[in-house]
């Protein structure tokens, strides 16, 4: 009889299973399991619906005795397990009491009705707990183990004879309680594997987002504007495979690509409500019908979409759009991918506004450099140049014509980059005048190697020889010397400024090199930080005080920027 028994139930199992296989591969099921927080009506879903698989147990079970041999217990656990504890109370109460009120089976009618109650509740309160565990249907088959000794237990207090109710358990125990288990395990496994499924779809999608992104970070470091847009929206479109792809700022369609491109055109105002609210909740929207896109063309074949806000420090400046042409086709993989996306091209866009800042910054800072340095420059030029004009002519026009050239050269300083060559000269200029005006006080030394030809920032080494004429050499009586060198080591250009005059300690190097020295003026710190924010590289300072200064410039070969 054990073994028939045990037969038999094996047999009926495997219409549970086949319904959990099926249930499995749903769509409709997938999308619903996948769900992070379940609404109320999620939770009243899945008690009906497992409770519906408690019920199809109970059928599909093998009167013994004035009982039934059954699987009941399989869908109530599990729906427990994934649901927590109301869905696991509601799906134990629907199948309980259908158990307690079917007239087959009275014997164990209410005993069987409560303990499929209480398998529900536990199973529920023990959801938090097999969460945390990787072999989730391990866990399902000992608590099955336990739920069904329960069930035992509750039989042989409330069935009546009693003699009775423990023949019917010897008998049942060990084929319902193990075979229930394994149910229990199989249900788990096919339920884990749609979770299984979703991460390796999520992979690949976060995959996609960052080679989507790294293919527009080019793009977008313009800005978020017509033409990055519709490159963006391109690229997205290619590689995704949705039915069509929109950017908009807070007013308008920036881009439209794909299916609806007829009439979804550019500059139109938005007029979707679930854009609008988007941009509002400053959250994504998903519109899974198309009355939900709101579009005024009625030939219109998209039906779907989501929309994600695009976030600049808590700031919308438009959003990202995804449309299928299927209704009810925006999948858990797409809200993830468009999230993702979404995220990845704002901090693009803030990575390229702080980019455009610092870029206006430091272009203030060198006009800054220029005002201070070429006024007073000047009116002393010129001066020299007077003085020279009655004892020297031609020393004056020479001096005009370094003059003329410095001068030039310092107005036209706009690229971002200009050869080392070009800034030597500049500096030749600027310290010829500078020795007619000291004479005999100012000595000048060029060591400069052949092949230390690069690219540098215009102005770079302007500050660094004026703080050494001004503050070094020029605060001693009897001046001094000045020297420039220009080597290269590997793939590295050096550029040295030595001076020996008065030189400094090392409290005041190292104020100027944290830019909180007022003395030095704004020239050596924004030295050091356009040498910092374009190579990577500080400037290199060693004084001391009645020695001497020396101020070292590193350029990596050929003016790469690291």
């Amino acid at each position: 009889m054990l073994i028939e028994l045990s037969q038999s139930l094996i047999n009926k199992l495997g219409i549970i299973v086949l319904s959990a296989f099926l249930l499995s591969k749903s769509t409709f099921f997938k999308r619903y399991i996948l769900k992070k927080k379940l609404t109320l009506g999620d939770k009243i879903l899945f008690s009906f619906l497992f409770g519906f698989v408690g019920i199809i147990g109970t059928y599909s079970g093998i009167p013994v005795d004035d009982a039934i041999a059954n699987s009941r217990s399989i869908g109530v656990i599990v729906a427990g397990l994934f649901g927590g504890p109301a869905v696991g109370i509601g799906a134990g109460l629907i199948a309980g009491i259908h158990r307690m009120i079917i007239p087959v089976g009275r014997f164990t009618a209410i005993a069987c009705g409560i303990s499929t109650i209480l398998g529900g509740v536990i199973a529920g309160y023990f959801k938090k707990y097999v969460d945390t565990k990787p072999n989730k249907w391990i866990f399902g088959f000992l608590l099955a183990i336990l739920i069904e000794s329960l069930q035992m237990l509750i039989i042989l207090l409330l069935a009546k004879p009693f003699s009775q109710a423990l023949d019917l358990v010897q008998l049942i125990f060990l084929p319902m309680t193990f075979i229930n288990a394994f149910g229990t395990a199989a249900f788990i496994l096919l339920i884990q594997q749609i979770y299984e499924e979703n991460d390796r779809i999520g992979a690949v999608k976060a995959q996609l987002a960052l080679s989507i992104a790294n293919q527009t970070l080019p793009i977008l470091r313009n800005g978020l504007t017509e033409k990055s847009s519709l490159a963006a929206a391109k690229i997205i479109y290619e590689a995704t495979g949705v039915d069509a792809v929109s950017f908009t700022n807070t007013k308008s369609i920036l881009a439209h690509v794909g299916v609806g491109d007829d009439h979804h055109k550019v500059s139109n105002h938005i007029y979707t409500s679930i854009t609008k609210k988007a941009m509002i909740s400053k959250s994504y929207i998903i519109g899974q019908y198309q009355a939900d896109i709101e579009c005024p063309d009625t030939t219109c074949h998209l039906k779907a979409c989501i929309v994600v806000p695009l976030l600049i420090k808590d700031h919308v400046i438009g959003t990202l759009k995804l449309y299928k042409t299927i209704e009810n086709s925006i999948t858990s993989s797409d809200i993830e991918l468009a999230k993702g996306l979404a995220h990845l091209f704002a901090t693009q866009l803030e990575l390229s506004e702080i980019y455009y800042q610092k870029e206006l910054l430091n272009k203030a800072e060198l006009k800054a450099l220029q005002a201070q340095i070429q006024p007073h420059f000047l009116f002393n030029a010129l001066n020299t140049i007077v003085s020279f004009c009655r004892t020297d002519a031609l020393k004056a026009r020479e001096l005009l014509m370094q003059l003329s050239y410095y001068l030039r050269n310092s107005f036209n300083t706009t690229g971002e980059f200009i050869p080392l060559s070009q800034e030597l000269k500049h500096i030749e200029s600027y310290l010829s005048i500078e020795q007619a005006r000291f004479s005999e006080r100012l000595e000048v030394e060029y060591n400069i190697e052949s092949d230390t030809e690069c690219l540098v920032p215009p102005l770079i080494l302007q500050p660094i020889v004026e703080n050494a004429l001004k503050h070094g050499i020029m605060s001693t009586n009897l001046g001094g010397k000045l020297e420039i060198h220009a080597y290269k080591e590997k793939s590295t250009i050096y550029i040295q400024v030595k001076d020996n005059g008065v030189g400094m300690t090392q409290e005041k190097v190292k104020a100027i090199l944290e830019g909180t020295d007022q003395t030095a003026g704004i020239g050596i710190t924004n030295v050091n930080n356009r040498l910092k924010s374009i190579y990577g590289t500080t400037l290199q300072i060693e004084s001391q005080v009645n020695q001497g200064t020396s101020m070292v410039l590193i350029f990596p070969l050929g003016g790469e920027v690291q």
